[in-house]
């Protein structure tokens, strides 16, 4: 993806996340060919604030892409959901609350 191209979907996809509530206040970041979505999370004694992300969109080809979660271990596992980033986005609202929800 280009980065004018990366810079519009991850635009975008921020106005469908801040746009409901399940998803409100996560961030969405580039890393290459990914938009990772998360949330800002208290950890540690002092409940400082640390990305916390939870999962990812990755760009399959024009307006297509596959979603993956971010296991406890760090690592990333594909899901079987492919579709453009309003499917997706569906995806997570409806199938994937608990994922995104905040610890608090």
């Amino acid at each position: 993806m280009k980065d004018a191209r990366r810079e519009a979907a991850r635009a975008k996809l921020d106005r469908l996340l801040a746009d409901h509530p399940v998803t409100e206040g996560m961030y969405v970041r580039i890393w290459g060919d990914h938009l990772i979505i998360g949330r800002e999370e208290a950890f540690g004694p002092n409940g400082e604030l640390e990305a916390d992300d939870r999962v990812r969109l990755t760009a399959l080809k024009t307006n297509s892409y596959g979603l993956s979660v971010r296991r406890h271990t760090g690592r990333w596992e594909k899901t079987p959901f492919t579709g453009t980033m309003d499917d997706l986005t569906h995806v997570i609202w409806s199938m994937m609350q608990h994922i995104v929800a905040p610890y608090t």
